[in-house]
This record gives structure tokens, C-alpha cells and sequence, in this order.
């Protein structure tokens, strides 16, 4: 009843409408609405208190989109599901909605020009990226998945390339730049089942054992402490879930370092087995993609595809026993 009660007024089922098509900021929506800031806030407060909205912060910026899961997220659906078609209000919001959308994919545009050269360059020294897509796809996509996490989701292409096939996807990224391009991007490629949030990889916002799938596409390379960024990948997976880690085997592109800002010149394969194993997983395949192309293509990607087994949890309960024993005979 609650829910019904939050959405029974008509500038909250308008906010519904929107808000079921894309992820805005209460400036975005009073554009879209024409109306004050405070009305607004106080709508999206009462659907976020009722479960229909979802409400999350990006840097100085706070987000709403639909609910992903739970009640609120079915009645959402259903809700405005029996808006008449044609209904000369919510037609006019969507098409200011799609004028806000132009402008967020400008801005976006114009990030990837400036950036677009160096990724382009980074992307001649290995396999092509349809390649390692292919691979990644036929590792974690087999099937149906039920929610998808990509970290250091980056421009959204793993959303957009696993998605379609996952009930939810959520990409996490620090950097709200990257963020903006990808919610472009995302929006300009129709997949609704994805939503960005920004994220440290090291403390993620997502609760325990909530993701069917999780990758990890060129990302551990610029990470400090790869180790820990696994661990919180296992963390939130499902026992019986999957990671997908693709990244470069080790290299000497020293250049990397300064132009890029890579931390790490690849890893290798016994590294990355001991972050798997460390974080109580089981690596089930291993797929090297050796570079193609001229004399400076050099850097290999490995992509390795590891489960969560049903033991996970003792699994790393008996890690942390053992490890508390050995500070006990070292003390």
C-alpha cells in the first residue's frame, strides 16, 4: 500500500515514467518536469522511502533510477506499465527527457575525442578487441545471468556487450568523467538494464553475494593492490557465480607507466592464480589471445574465468584460522 500511496499523484507517476528510462540527477528532472527543485525532492523522497526509486551519489551529484530489485521494483514496472499509450503528458516528458539525454551525450563526445587517440593506441598493441569480446562472451554469457557487475566499467562496453543478456547490470567506477561517457553511451545503445554507479573497487557498494557474474575487463593493471580488488570481486559474487579477469601477461612497454598510467606491466599467470586463490575461488579456464598485427602489437591478454564453489566461505574461514595460528607461533 505504501507504494501505491507514493505513486497515486500525478507528478510522481510522471517521475516514474521517466525515471523507468533513464538515470537523473533532480536538476535533470526539473528540467524535464518544469518544476521547482523542492516539489520535486520531496516527490523522489517519498518513492525512494516507498522502494520504487533507488537513490545513489556520484561525487557532488545524487542519481535516481527505478528500483532494480525487490517489491518496489515490480510494482514500478507494473505501475507504469498501465500509463495509456499516447498519454499527451508523459510524451511530452520523454521527449524533453531525450533532449537532456543529446546534451549528456555531447558532453560525452567530447571526452572521447579528447581521450580517443590513446585508446586507440593502447588497442593496436594486442588482439583485436572483438576477439577478446568473443572470448569473454562465450566464458560468462552462456546463458541467461541474473545480475552482471562489471568494475571499472570504463566506457560501458562490457555492459553493453554482456547485458542484453543479464536481467541487471551495474557497472562501477571511480571516475565520474568515465561515468558520464558511459551513461551516454549506454543510453545511445537502448540496453535498460544497465545502470552506472561510482565506486571505490577496494570497498564496493554492493552487498554480499549479489552477482551472478563479475568482470574485471583491463582494469587490474592500474590498481595498486590487484589482490584486493579480488577479493572484493568474491565478495560480492553468488557461490556458484563467476569472475572474468581479462588483462595483460607480463611485458616490458615501460611507456605504459608514464603515458597511461599503468601500475602494473602485466601479471603473471601464477600471480593471478594466488589472488583466485587467496580469495577462495577456482579458476575453471585459462585463455591466452597472443597480439596480432605489425612489429608493435606485444602485449598478450590472458583471460582467466574462476567460480565461487559452495566451500568458498570455509574455504577463506580456514585461510583466516590458519593465518591467525601462524601469528599466534610467530608471536
Amino acid at each position: 500500500m505504501t507504494g501505491l500511496r507514493a505513486a497515486g499523484e500525478p507528478t510522481r507517476l510522471r517521475l516514474l515514467a521517466i525515471l523507468m528510462k533513464s538515470e537523473l540527477t533532480v536538476t535533470e528532472l526539473t528540467q524535464i518536469l518544469r518544476q521547482s527543485q523542492p516539489r520535486v525532492s520531496r516527490h523522489l523522497k517519498l518513492m525512494c522511502e516507498a522502494g520504487l526509486l533507488d537513490r545513489f551519489r556520484e561525487g557532488s551529484w545524487v542519481f535516481y533510477r527505478r528500483a532494480q530489485q525487490g517489491a518496489g521494483a515490480r510494482l514500478a514496472a507494473l505501475l507504469t506499465g498501465l500509463i495509456p499509450a499516447g498519454d499527451p503528458t508523459i510524451a511530452r516528458d520523454l521527449e524533453r527527457l531525450e533532449a537532456v539525454r543529446a546534451a549528456r551525450a555531447e558532453r560525452a563526445s567530447e571526452f572521447f575525442r579528447a581521450n580517443a587517440e590513446q585508446w586507440r593506441r593502447i588497442r593496436s598493441l594486442y588482439v583485436p578487441e572483438a576477439k577478446v569480446e568473443e572470448a569473454l562472451l562465450d566464458l560468462g554469457a552462456r546463458q541467461r545471468i541474473g545480475t552482471l557487475v562489471d568494475l571499472g566499467t570504463g566506457t560501458g562496453r562490457i555492459l553493453e556487450l554482456i547485458g542484453a543478456r543479464a536481467e541487471t547490470a551495474i557497472g562501477i567506477d571511480l571516475s565520474p568523467e568515465m561515468l558520464a561517457f558511459a551513461r551516454a553511451y549506454l543510453e545511445q545503445s537502448g540496453v535498460e538494464s544497465c545502470s552506472v554507479r561510482q565506486g571505490d573497487l577496494y570497498d564496493l557498494p554492493l552487498q554480499d553475494e549479489m552477482a551472478d557474474l563479475v568482470t574485471l575487463h583491463q582494469v587490474l593493471h592500474y590498481l595498486d593492490d590487484p589482490a584486493a580488488a579480488v577479493g572484493e570481486a568474491a565478495r560480492v559474487l553468488k557461490t556458484g557465480g563467476r569472475l572474468l579477469i581479462a588483462d595483460f601477461a607480463p611485458h616490458d612497454l615501460d611507456f605504459l607507466r608514464d603515458e597511461q598510467a599503468h601500475r602494473r606491466l602485466g601479471f603473471s599467470e601464477e600471480e593471478v592464480r594466488s589472488w583466485l586463490d587467496q580469495a577462495g575461488l577456482e579458476l575453471r579456464e585459462l585463455r591466452r589471445l597472443p597480439p596480432e598485427g605489425g612489429d608493435e602489437a606485444k602485449l598478450t591478454v590472458v583471460i582467466y574465468a574462476a567460480d565461487k564453489p559452495r566451500a568458498a566461505l570455509a574455504h577463506a574461514a580456514g585461510r583466516a584460522e590458519r593465518g591467525s595460528e601462524l601469528e599466534g607461533v610467530e608471536g
